[in-house]
């Protein structure tokens, strides 16, 4: 008994010692915790270069009180411009609010001639200034926005013995949404619809009778690139 005893007890530490020497040949593995996936924060200053299309809704023509009017939705051209603006976002919500200040060159406009007759309206610039609101996920961000529009239109009437022409600043509303893209760190894409009203204007009051009112509302779709100067990419909330 006492023979198998003392070799049972051998027996265990010879086993002992083997596991404590594999253990102690085996290196040391450290696993990395996962890290959290980057998010986006939206807030700060930015600046941009857009462009895109624009056409009318409705033109409105009208003169001697209204006694001939005219409406059309031939109003059609392309536009380039720039953007200025700010935005905020607290930490750990999806919430984005700020403003928007855009003006672009315009090409958008409209000709026809009836009877020897021509008349011609052309938006030569325009431009907004918005509050936006907008709902992020991650790198990119939905947004609504709205708010004053104006527009820089000229329009002219001639005919082979004489020509007409004014130019007016019109001021009114304009409204519409679109979706933003962090495609790389601090820069942006874009992509935005927007309607506009630029209320009415009189023309040619000293060349024609009562003159000509000119109304006009406007779509457009455009496309830019926004560059966020304080752009931060903020990890775990």
């Amino acid at each position: 008994m006492k023979k198998l005893f003392l070799a049972s007890a051998v027996l265990f530490g010879f086993v002992a010692s083997a596991s404590a020497a594999d253990l102690g040949s085996r290196p040391y593995t450290y696993t990395k915790s996962p890290v959290p996936s980057p998010v986006t924060n939206w807030s700060g200053f930015y600046v941009g270069v857009m462009g895109g299309y624009g056409w009318s809704d409705q033109i409105r023509l009208s003169s001697l009180g209204g006694g001939i009017a005219v409406t059309t939705s031939d109003l059609q051209g392309g536009f380039g411009g720039g953007t200025i603006g700010y935005s905020w976002q607290a930490p750990g919500s999806q919430f984005v609010w700020g403003f928007e200040v855009d003006a672009a060159g315009s090409g958008i406009g409209y000709s026809e001639t009836q009877l020897g007759v021509t008349v011609e309206d052309k938006i030569r610039s325009f431009g907004s200034v918005t509050g936006r609101l907008g709902i992020a996920a991650n790198s990119a961000l939905f947004y609504v926005k709205g708010g004053y529009a104006w527009a820089d239109n000229r329009f002219t009437v001639s005919n082979v013995a004489a020509s007409f022409s004014e130019s007016r600043v019109s001021s009114g509303w304009t409204v519409g949404g679109g979706l933003e893209y962090m495609f790389a760190p601090a820069w942006s894409g874009k992509i935005e619809y927007m309607y506009a009203d630029y209320g009415n204007q009189n023309y040619l009051s000293n060349n024609i009778v009562g003159g000509i009112d000119v109304g006009a509302t406007v779509h457009t779709i455009k496309a830019g690139v926004n560059y966020h100067f304080n752009w931060t990419s903020l990890r775990g909330y």
